[in-house]
């Protein structure tokens, strides 16, 4: 695996530097009373930059109309399941890179970055995952522990793959469909909280519909400012779902975001009907866009395995 950064401006490099830096730190502080021995050998392998920055073509325009901005997309490999948990050990890593990149502003790009062990990336090879093969062929270790190489990638045949881009789809698609005609359920009868949490049920389903349609892999999370980034890594197509231009756009995404825990649990999540509608609709254009997706892709899966 590459280990050279010398295709990044320096000032990108200063910045993944300091990622790391903290990415250790708040990994550290985490384990830091540990008392389990499992905990005590608690260690971080490896941290691979994937993605744009690490094949080229990133887009770093945050002050242009669009105001689009490429992610540091990093995996971090971890010696134990249970440190891929990502409220008890993440979570502090994730809130301090989102503080330092909006308030303190020590970093200027966002950062993405999810947590699996040497096996889990290793069997996601081994089963033809392509996200897994991606990150193996492209990647670059940015910390390495442990020397062993990632295991050689095993795709599948042409047709196993079909058969799996079509049973995924089968599988997330209608219910991304069916949580968005529930959520409008929801806010015409006045249960505003049920449907915001619906409404982002939906939209949780359709990017996990089309990340593993098209990757055959997807992240174990609910965030979906995160989930949003690695689709739309996948198809642009996927960006005009959201617009991003206008302040009360960002607010009413961030609200959708936030409706997992706080539409639930919280009693001063607040949301409109108006915001819901507009979400809907939006969520129904995004289902649009990764039904197109999905069927392109699929029916290239198709042609592939008949050549």
């Amino acid at each position: 695996m590459r280990t050279s950064l010398d295709h990044l401006p320096p000032a990108k490099q200063r910045e993944l530097e300091r990622v790391v830096q903290i990415l250790f730190e708040e990994f550290g502080d985490a384990i830091a009373i540990a008392t389990s021995d499992w905990k005590k050998q608690a260690r971080i392998l490896k941290v691979i930059l994937y993605g744009s920055y690490a094949r080229g073509g990133w887009v770093d325009e945050p002050h242009t109309a669009k105001g689009y901005q490429s992610d540091f997309d990093l995996l971090v490999i971890v010696n134990s399941p249970k440190l891929t948990d990502r409220v008890e050990f993440w979570a502090t890593a994730e809130d301090r890179l989102n503080r330092e990149l909006g308030i303190t502003k020590t970093l200027r790009t966002p950062v993405n970055f999810i947590v699996h062990t040497l096996q889990e990336v290793n069997d996601g090879l081994a089963h033809g995952r392509y996200f897994f093969m991606d990150v193996a062929r492209d990647g670059i270790a940015l910390y390495e522990s442990d020397p062993s190489e990632l295991h050689q990638p095993k795709p599948k045949t042409p047709a196993q793959a079909v058969a799996m881009a079509q049973e995924y789809f089968v599988e997330w698609f209608p219910s991304g469909a069916s949580k968005l005609d529930l959520a409008g359920d929801a806010r015409r009868k006045g249960y505003l909280k049920d449907a915001a949490f619906l409404t982002h049920q939906a939209t949780e389903s359709l990017y996990h519909c089309v990340l593993l349609v098209c990757t055959f892999y997807t992240p174990h999370v609910h965030n979906l400012a995160f989930l949003r980034t690695q689709a739309e890594r996948i198809d642009p197509r996927l960006v005009d779902a959201w617009p991003r231009d206008q302040r009360v756009d960002r607010s009413r995404f961030e609200k959708l975001k936030e409706a997992y825990v706080k539409a639930r649990y919280s009693k001063h999540y607040r949301i409109s009907a108006e915001e819901l509608a507009w979400l809907g609709e939006r969520v129904e254009l995004l289902g649009q866009a990764v039904q197109v997706i999905c069927e392109e892709r699929i029916a290239a899966l198709e042609r592939a395995a008949a050549a």
